[in-house]
């Protein structure tokens, strides 16, 4: 199956369709971007241009199952088409993050979150038994959650 995003305005993904691979074959019988183009085109009454081919296993500039990946990111409704860098980008989560292109997503100017404490991460595990039974539920759920207003990741925990 071949996905493709149609971009309306601002090239926004307004709609993602599904076409059969023979749908996409040219003449050679080789599947071809601009073949499922002209055939959403002539199907749906938009214009060929306006249909990206996308991938349904890649996100975060990679393939889920080992493949290569293919325009960073599995367009969503929403998402934007860059065409200078060849990827969709989901909404930007935070006025101050930025484009990572190389990892097909957004990060903080400041970097990822930083690592939870091997103490952090202890508490946030649930006791088991040796059957793998829980005995006793985390005493904590730590995680860092960004700050826009101070542009800093805070650690929290949702248990306090």
């Amino acid at each position: 199956m071949a996905h493709f995003a149609k971009l309306g305005a601002n090239s926004k993904v307004i709609q993602v369709l599904t076409l059969n691979n023979s749908d996409m074959l040219n003449a050679d019988g080789v599947e071809d971007e601009t073949v499922g183009q002209i055939y959403l085109e002539t199907h749906n009454n938009w214009p060929a241009q306006m249909w990206i081919q996308t991938s349904y296993n890649t996100s975060g500039g990679q393939h889920n199952d080992g493949g290569t990946p293919f325009r960073g990111n599995y367009a969503g409704i929403g998402y934007t088409w860059d065409e200078d860098n060849q990827i969709f980008w989901p909404k930007k989560p935070h006025a101050s993050w930025v484009k990572n292109n190389s990892e097909a997503r957004w990060q903080s100017p400041i970097g990822d979150a930083p690592a939870l404490t091997a103490e952090q991460e202890a508490q946030n595990t649930p006791t088991k038994d040796a059957e793998g039974n829980v005995t006793a539920e985390p005493t904590h759920s730590w995680s860092y959650v960004w700050n826009e207003a101070n542009t800093t990741w805070d650690l929290t925990d949702s248990k306090a």
